[in-house]
């Protein structure tokens, strides 16, 4: 199992809590964690990927083990820590100041 942390906004839209669970069949990839968190929560379609391109949205961020994954492509494998589930792979919203 991927464990996910989930931003306060996306869990209250999925009506979950801070982590969610996933199942991912085949290798671990950003592509296949995110394909399996909307189909699992399909609300969140549209909220971390562009409907069309599937781009990460600019104001979301993926972090994990200590480094933002947010510009790894997205069928590199995901760290071991995360493909086991004994790190958490986070969807962060990013804050915009000035």
């Amino acid at each position: 199992m991927i464990r996910v942390i989930l931003p306060y906004h996306l869990r209250t839209l999925a009506g979950v809590g801070r982590e969610v669970e996933l199942q991912i069949d085949g290798p671990a990839t950003q592509r296949a964690l995110l394909d399996a968190l909307e189909a699992r929560y399909p609300m969140l379609r549209g909220t971390i990927r562009d409907h069309v391109t599937l781009q990460r949205r600019g104001f979301i961020r993926f972090f994990a083990v200590g480094r933002d994954l947010s510009h790894e492509p997205p069928d590199a494998p995901l760290p071991d820590e995360v493909a086991t589930g004994a790190a958490p792979f986070m969807v962060v919203g990013a804050i915009a100041g000035g």
